[in-house]
C-alpha cells in the first residue's frame, strides 16, 4: 500500500497526462486531471498507434529545411507548412531551421532510443494489468520504398539504428512480400525495424481512464484552464472557470495547446501544432498483417480492431479546425501505389478524423520541472512520437514528482531551454 504523498492537479487528458495520472497515482499520490475536452477529441485516439523505437531521429534533421520549402507549395504534400504571417510561426521556424543539423540528430539519437525503448517495455507491462486490454502487437514496422534513392536513405538510417543496438532487418521485394501473403505489394524493398510495435489507441485511452479512476483519481472533463495563481516561486492554484484546483505539484501537458498554458503562467514554450489526418477501412478482403509506413508518401498505416487506418501528413499551421480535403486526397491517392488491390475512395468529411501533433522547433519533447514555478512539471512537445512516448513519460513525471532520478537521461529536454 502506497503512503499518500500529497495532491495533485495535471492538466490535459492525452496520453502524455493520463499516463502521468496512472503512475503518480501509483506511487500514491492524490491525482486530479483536468481536459478542456471529453478525453476523445484529442491526438491520443485517431493516430496510428505506432510504438516506435525506429523514429530516434528528431523531425529537426539535416535535409527537412529542403523538403519543406519544396512541399511547401504542394498542398498534398506529406509535409506541408501553411503559408501564413502569423508571428509563432515564423517564429518556430527560424528555430526549427537553426536545430535541424547533423549534430542535433547524433546527440539526440541515444536519448531517443533510450526514451522509446523504456515505454516499450512499459506497454509490455502495461498488457499484463487486466483494466488495460488495447490489442498491442510486437509485429514490428515495415518501412516500404519505392524508389532506389529512398531505399539507400532508409537502409542508411536502419544501419545507423543497427548501431544503437535495435533490432532491424533488410528485406528485398520478395521477403516483404512473404510477410503480407494476403495482399499484393508493389514496391522494392522495406527495412523491418522489428523493435517497433502497434496498438489500439481508443482502447488504450478507454482503459487507462478505467485504471484511473480505479486507483481512486478524479478526472473533470470540459474544463479549460483559464490562469495560475503563482506566489514565492510556486503555482499556488489552477484556476477554471468553475473552480480553483490546488495541488502540491502541477502537470502541465496540454499537447498543442501548450503554448497558451505556458502564456497563462509567463512561461514562453514554442510548440506548432501538426495537423495530420486519418480514416478507417475494413481489413478483409485483402488483409494487411503488419503496420507500415509508406515512406515516399509519409503515410501510416496500422491494422488495429478488425480495421486498417491509414494516416499521415503533417500540416503546420496554427491551431484551426479546418479539414484540408487535399491532404485527404494525398493519402488515399497514394495507397494504390504500394497496395494495388486496395481501392480506398476519399471519405465524407464526417468520417475523417483530424487531430494536432504538439511539435517542439528542435524535435524533442519537453519534459522536466520548470526552473520559474519549483512546483510545476512540463510534459509534451512529443510531436508524431506522443502513443510511444506515453507511458516512459508518465513514469519519468511521477519520478521527478517524487524527486527521484529519472529512469532515462532528460537532459535534453529541459522544458525552458527557449525562455
Amino acid at each position: 500500500m502506497n503512503i499518500q504523498k500529497g495532491s495533485a492537479v495535471i492538466i490535459g487528458g492525452g496520453i502524455t497526462g493520463l499516463a502521468s495520472a496512472y503512475y503518480m497515482l501509483k506511487s500514491g499520490w492524490k491525482v486530479t486531471l483536468l481536459d478542456k475536452g471529453d478525453l476523445f477529441d484529442n491526438c491520443s485516439t485517431g493516430n496510428a498507434g505506432m510504438i516506435v523505437p525506429s523514429h530516434f531521429i528528431p523531425l529537426a534533421a539535416p535535409g527537412m529545411v529542403s523538403k519543406g520549402i519544396k512541399w511547401m507549395f504542394n498542398s498534398r504534400s506529406p509535409f506541408y507548412v501553411k503559408p501564413s504571417l502569423d508571428f509563432s510561426l515564423i517564429s518556430w521556424g527560424l528555430k526549427f531551421m537553426k536545430a535541424a543539423t547533423e549534430a542535433n540528430v547524433e546527440r539526440a539519437a541515444p536519448h531517443l532510443r533510450d526514451y522509446h525503448l523504456l515505454s516499450k517495455a512499459l506497454y509490455e507491462d502495461f498488457a499484463r494489468d487486466e483494466n488495460l486490454d488495447f490489442g498491442l502487437e510486437e509485429k514490428g514496422i515495415l518501412m516500404l520504398y519505392k524508389s532506389e534513392k529512398t531505399g539507400e536513405e532508409e537502409i542508411h538510417v536502419g544501419k545507423q539504428g543497427q548501431q544503437l543496438g535495435l533490432d532491424i532487418d533488410m528485406l528485398s521485394r520478395e521477403q516483404v512480400q512473404a510477410l503480407e501473403p494476403g495482399i499484393r505489394l508493389d514496391v522494392a524493398g522495406a527495412v523491418h525495424y522489428r523493435c517497433d510495435a502497434h496498438l489500439y489507441p481508443t482502447a488504450l485511452v478507454n482503459g487507462l481512464i478505467k485504471s484511473i479512476q480505479t486507483l481512486g483519481g478524479e478526472i473533470v472533463q470540459k474544463t479549460e484552464v483559464t490562469g495560475f495563481d503563482t506566489g514565492n516561486g510556486e503555482i499556488k492554484a489552477v484556476k477554471t472557470a468553475a473552480k480553483t484546483y490546488t495541488g502540491d505539484i502541477v502537470v502541465m501537458t496540454g499537447g498543442s495547446w501548450m503554448p497558451q498554458l505556458a502564456k497563462l503562467a509567463g512561461l514562453s514554450i514554442p510548440v506548432m501544432p501538426g495537423k495530420g489526418y486519418s480514416l478507417m477501412e475494413p481489413n478483409s478482403e485483402h488483409p494487411i498483417v503488419h503496420p507500415a509506413l509508406l515512406l515516399e508518401a509519409r503515410v501510416a498505416v496500422t491494422p488495429m480492431n478488425g480495421q486498417v487506418r491509414f494516416g499521415g501528413t503533417m500540416e503546420l499551421a496554427p491551431l484551426n479546425n479546418q479539414i484540408n480535403m487535399n491532404r485527404v486526397e494525398g493519402i488515399v491517392n497514394s495507397i494504390p501505389n504500394y497496395y494495388p488491390e486496395l481501392n480506398v475512395a476519399v471519405p465524407q468529411k464526417d468520417r475523417i478524423w483530424y487531430g494536432f501533433r504538439p511539435c517542439s522547433p528542435d524535435g524533442l519533447p519537453y519534459l522536466g520541472y520548470s526552473k520559474k514555478l519549483g512546483n510545476l512539471i512540463i510534459a509534451g512537445g512529443h510531436g508524431m512520437m506522443g502513443i510511444s512516448l506515453g507511458p516512459a513519460t508518465g513514469k519519468i513525471v511521477a519520478e521527478m514528482a517524487d524527486r527521484h532520478v529519472p529512469s532515462v537521461n532528460v537532459s535534453l529536454y529541459d522544458p525552458e531551454r527557449y525562455q
